[in-house]
C-alpha cells in the first residue's frame, strides 16, 4: 500500500504535536537517545518530538511545517505538524495542498462541551474550510482531551453533533469521527485502554486504524496531458539516442505521455509529435500523472522552462486553453489586506505572468458561512477574487484538477507568498 501523507491541523494548543509524538512513540518510531532528548521534569513533552525550531521550544507552539515518518506493518506514512496559530495560516496551507488526508484537532476542554448548541472556534472553522477547498481527500475530526471533561459521553455526543452540522452546512465530506487522548494514548494507537468499555461510549476503531485504511490522492490520468517544463537539457550522451534533439524535463501533472501522440506547446500554440519519452533514469518509457518525464519532440519547436507541452486540443479531451480572465477562491496569507488594483506575480506550473486584482466579490464568513460583501481580503481570509492577467495561462477549474487548476500569488516588492488560488 502506497505511503498515506496527512496532516494535523486545527486551533492553538489543540494537541497536535502531542498527537504526532504519540504516533511516534507508540509505533516505536523514536530513538532512545530522541526520546530522553524531551523529557521535562522526568515526563515525555511528547510535543517536543515534531516542535524542533528554537523559538517554537521557547514559546510552545507550532510555526512552521515540521514532517515527520513512521510505519506500521501495513503501511508507511509522512506526517505534517501544520501549526494552528491564524498567522501562520500560510503554512497551514501549503501542508495540506499536497496532504492525502488531514486530521483535524478539536480540544474538548476549550469548547462549552455541556451545551447541545455548542460553537466551534474560529480556527478549527477556518482549517476545516480551508482542507475541504483544497480537495483534500479524506478529512478525519479527532476530538481529544476529552479525558479531562467531567462527562465524556456528554462531551462526545455534542462536540461530534456540531462537528456534523457545521460540516452539512459547509458541505464537508466527513470520513471519521474519532475521540482521543493523545498525552494518555487513549484511542490513538490502539483502542485497548482501561476507558474502552466506559469512555464516552465509542466502540469504533482508532485513530491509527482509520489512518492505515484511507486512500491515497489518485493520480490526475483521466485528464488531457499536461507538462508544466522545469527544465530543458540540450542533447546529452546517456546512451539513449535522442536524434540530437532536446529534452523536456518535468513531472506529468495530468493524463498520459507516449511516443507517437500529438501535442502543442503552450503559449506559443506549436504541434509536434512526441519523438521519445523518458523515465526519470532516462529510460524509454510511457508516463502517466505524477511521475517524473523527458520528452523528446520529433522537431525544433520555441520550448523553454515555463511553457506547458499540452495534448492537442480535442473536444473530448476537453484540452486547457488560455485565459486572461479567471474567476478564483483566494485563500489570503499577506499581512498586508488584498484589495482592487493591486498586482501580484501569479505562478502556474513554473510559469510566471502578472496578475492584477479586479474586483473583491465576496469574503467568506467562517462563522456563519455567509458569503459577504467586502472591498477587500485581510489576513487569512477567503473569498471570490476576479484576477486580470497580463498574459494567458492554461487552466480549468479546481473541481477537475488539482494541478491545473492552482496558482501562487507573490508579492512583486517582497516576494512572499501571499495567496492559494483556486480557478473556478
Amino acid at each position: 500500500m502506497n505511503a498515506l501523507k496527512f496532516i494535523t491541523c486545527g486551533s492553538v494548543d489543540d494537541g497536535k504535536s502531542t498527537l504526532i509524538g504519540r504516533l511516534l512513540v507508540d509505533t516505536k518510531a523514536v530513538l532512545q537517545d530522541h526520546l530522553a532528548g524531551v523529557q521535562r521534569s522526568g515526563e515525555t513533552d511528547l510535543a517536543l518530538l515534531t516542535d524542533g525550531l528554537s523559538a517554537e521550544r521557547e514559546q510552545g507552539i507550532t510555526i512552521d511545517v515540521a514532517y515527520r515518518y513512521f510505519s506500521t506493518e501495513s503501511r508507511k506514512f509522512i506526517i505534517g505538524d501544520a501549526p494552528g496559530h491564524e498567522q501562520y495560516t500560510r503554512n497551514m496551507v501549503t501542508a495540506a495542498s499536497s496532504a492525502d488526508a488531514a486530521v483535524v484537532l478539536v480540544d474538548a476542554n476549550k469548547l462549552d462541551w455541556a451545551n447541545p448548541q455548542l460553537q466551534l472556534l474560529p480556527q478549527t472553522r477556518r482549517h476545516s474550510l480551508l482542507v475541504n477547498l483544497l480537495r483534500v481527500p479524506s478529512i478525519v475530526f479527532a476530538i481529544n482531551k476529552i479525558d479531562a471533561v467531567a462527562d465524556a459521553a456528554v462531551a462526545y455526543k455534542n462536540i461530534a453533533g456540531a462537528l456534523h452540522k457545521f460540516a452539512q452546512e459547509a458541505g464537508i465530506q466527513v470520513t471519521a469521527m474519532v475521540p482521543v487522548s493523545a498525552l494518555k494514548g487513549w484511542n490513538v494507537v490502539t483502542t485497548e485502554n482501561h476507558a474502552q468499555n466506559d469512555w464516552c461510549g465509542y466502540t469504533g476503531p482508532s485513530l491509527l486504524s482509520i489512518l492505515e485504511d484511507l486512500p491515497v490522492t489518485p493520480a490526475e490520468t483521466d485528464e488531457a496531458f499536461s507538462f508544466p517544463v522545469q527544465w530543458v537539457e540540450k542533447f546529452h550522451d546517456s546512451g539513449v539516442t535522442t536524434q540530437g534533439r532536446r529534452v523536456f524535463w518535468g513531472r506529468v501533472a495530468t493524463g498520459h505521455i507516449a511516443p507517437g501522440q500529438t501535442v502543442q506547446v503552450f503559449p506559443s500554440g506549436q504541434t509536434a509529435k512526441v519523438s521519445q519519452v523518458l523515465s526519470a533514469t532516462r529510460q524509454p518509457q510511457d508516463q502517466a500523472a505524477g511521475h517524473s518525464a523527458g520528452i523528446v519532440l520529433d522537431r525544433e519547436v520555441d520550448v523553454s522552462r515555463g511553457d506547458w507541452i499540452l495534448a492537442e486540443k480535442s473536444e473530448s479531451w476537453g484540452s486547457p486553453v488560455g485565459q486572461r480572465q479567471l474567476n478564483t477562491t483566494v485563500a489570503w496569507m499577506d499581512d498586508e489586506p488584498l484589495v482592487a488594483g493591486r498586482i501580484y506575480w501569479a505562478l502556474h506550473g513554473h510559469r510566471w505572468v502578472k496578475a492584477r486584482v479586479q474586483r473583491v466579490v465576496h469574503r467568506l464568513n467562517v462563522n456563519t458561512l455567509a458569503e459577504e460583501e467586502a472591498s477587500e481580503l485581510p489576513p487569512n481570509a477567503i473569498g471570490h477574487v476576479s484576477l486580470a492577467l497580463q498574459e494567458p495561462l492554461a487552466t480549468v477549474p479546481f473541481a477537475r484538477s488539482r494541478t491545473l487548476g492552482a496558482l501562487v500569488l507573490v508579492d512583486t516588492a517582497s516576494h512572499k507568498t501571499s495567496g492559494a488560488v483556486l480557478v473556478h
